[in-house]
């Protein structure tokens, strides 16, 4: 397959995945900012779900859904062209036939690099995910300390009209560095996360005897 068409099945898989699980990410994204203790708003995973579909109603579960549909695409397809152009370069450079002729270590490099490249594109977008989950959200006025920083204004519930007013309030009121506040945090995720899954997934199809690429 050519990078094109690596990068658009890469995409495609990540899209049905993210859409397929996303109000589960919602949930998470509400019950990671949210204070513990006896000011907690929700109490688990279901007490969460049914309260925001209550309280805000269905389609809330799906708020951020756009950002994090136009961050997967790069993310999961750059992730899927990148390692495979990598692995193929090497394999060229180094004369070699069988992506098994790299060694583990050279192959979970390239995953890490992919991975890397492929968050830096789609962050932006992933914080004005965030940011959209927990905008009008009446627990989040609650919010303080290095959350409060990286999700919402300053000790208040952070209101936007959709993807593009985030970004653009974001960009104005706190700068474009906002955009990629708490990227390197998710180098040290992500690199290692997406470099094992990538190998491991090549090393069980060696073991069950498949041969088709990831690319492929």
């Amino acid at each position: 397959m050519t990078p094109v068409l690596r990068l658009c099945a890469g995409a495609g898989a990540g899209i049905v995945a993210m859409s397929a699980t996303y109000p589960l990410d919602m949930v998470r994204g509400r019950l990671t900012v949210q204070r513990s203790g006896e000011g907690a708003q929700y109490r688990g995973i279901l007490h969460a779900t049914g309260l925001i579909v209550r309280s805000e109603g269905l389609r809330s579960l799906y708020k951020g859904w756009l950002p994090s549909v136009l961050g997967v695409i790069p993310y999961v397809g750059l992730n899927f062209a990148v390692y495979e152009s990598l692995k193929d370069w090497l394999l060229k450079r180094n004369g070699l036939k069988n992506d098994q002729d790299l060694s583990v270590a050279t192959r979970l490099t390239c995953g890490a690099i992919a991975g890397s490249i492929g968050q830096t594109v789609a962050f932006p977008l992933d914080v004005v995910r965030r940011r959209l989950q927990v905008a009008g959200w009446q627990g989040a006025s609650e919010i303080t300390g290095d959350a409060a920083d990286s999700l919402l204004k300053s000790k208040g519930t952070a209101h936007y009209n959709g993807m593009v007013d985030c970004f653009i309030k974001t960009v104005r009121e706190e700068g474009f560095q906002a955009l990629f506040r708490g990227l390197m945090p998710n180098y040290l995720k992500v690199a290692p996360s997406i470099a094992i899954a990538f190998v491991s997934y090549e090393q069980c199809k060696k073991s069950l005897g498949v041969e088709l690429k990831i690319g492929d």
